[in-house]
């Protein structure tokens, strides 16, 4: 592991894969659950050229990158700072030539990158649209939660302009907006074709909700059982040891 410098309140954590770690700043954003079950759920076939929307510390790109054979990964993050730390992250991973940083918006996607020139487009968006009781909406962690700087449909839109014809766009959200997500994907041509709930425990409601949407894809989506992320308090169930790397 290279010797990379750390700035004010930085840490350095395990990521249980590959001898990988990632660079993460408490005050900021740290990775959650989320991202480490979209970088299960996506399929990313040899060869990929990938594209991560709003990858924050790079965390899905570091991920995708120790679990599948992609060929290279981009990831696309509006605040510099969160930029900075991806960068060095990559650095510290020996991952320069498989892995790029860009900072740029969402928004700007289509222009930053050539059309139709990712086989994969992962992104865990901003979950929510209501700003109430935000005292600071250029806080990291509030760009990161609530739709301050892009929107669901900003990420379709930009999806769908950078997918190769037949390519899938992977992300996960909340299922409180669910239907809403549909109707954003089927208007931007990205058909959804697969979908899983992700639930805290048995007992409980849905927290997260995972699904793949095709470029130009024929209507007919598949359901996945759902995933139950713990057993009991403190402890996960084994299939999120076995397939998420826990």
């Amino acid at each position: 592991m290279k010797d990379i410098s750390l700035k004010k309140n930085e840490r350095i954590d395990d990521l249980e894969r590959n001898g990988y770690h990632i660079i993460q700043d408490p005050e900021r954003f740290c990775f959650g659950m989320d991202a480490v079950l979209l970088s299960g759920f996506a399929r990313v076939k040899g060869g990929a050229r990938v594209l991560d929307l709003g990858t924050g510390t790079g965390i899905i790109p570091i991920l995708l990158e120790a679990k599948t054979k992609a060929a290279h990964l981009t990831g696309l993050e509006i605040q510099e700072d969160s930029a900075d730390m991806a960068r060095r992250s990559v650095r510290l991973n020996d991952l320069e030539d498989k892995i790029d940083i860009v900072t740029g918006d969402i928004k700007e996607a289509g222009s930053l990158f050539d059309a139709a020139s990712f086989d994969v487009v992962t992104c865990n968006p901003p979950y929510m649209t209501d700003r109430h009781g935000l005292t600071n909406p250029n806080d990291a962690k509030a760009i990161a939660r609530h739709e301050i700087l892009c929107t669901l449909e900003d990420v379709a839109v930009q999806a769908a302009k950078l997918l190769k014809p037949g390519g899938n766009l992977y992300m996960v959200h909340r299922p409180f907006r669910l239907a809403e997500i549909m109707v954003v994907l089927h208007t931007c041509k990205l058909e959804p074709k697969r979908m899983q709930l992700v639930y805290p425990y048995a007992d409980r409601e849905p927290n997260m909700v995972l699904i793949e949407a095709n470029r130009g894809g024929r209507p007919g989506m598949t359901v996945e059982k759902p995933l139950i992320i713990f057993k009991e308090p403190g402890e996960y169930m084994p299939e999120i040891r076995d397939v998420y790397g826990y």
